[in-house]
């Protein structure tokens, strides 16, 4: 795993842009791994994943 794509990887889900999944795939990491960083940095974690550009359920 590379920090730089991880850190990355967060900004692009943050932003919308990537899912989870996709957010994960970028990182290099698994999306379980993708959702303990992203909680790690204080981010909330979309309920559901919507196709890039589309609005997404948060809890």
């Amino acid at each position: 795993m590379r920090q730089h794509a991880v850190v990355a990887a967060i900004s692009l889900y943050q932003s919308g842009t990537l899912t989870l999944e996709q957010a994960a795939g970028y990182a290099g990491v698994t999306p379980e791994t993708m959702y303990k960083r992203l909680q790690g940095n204080g981010i909330n974690v979309r309920e559901t994943t919507a196709p890039a550009g589309e609005p997404a359920t948060v809890r």
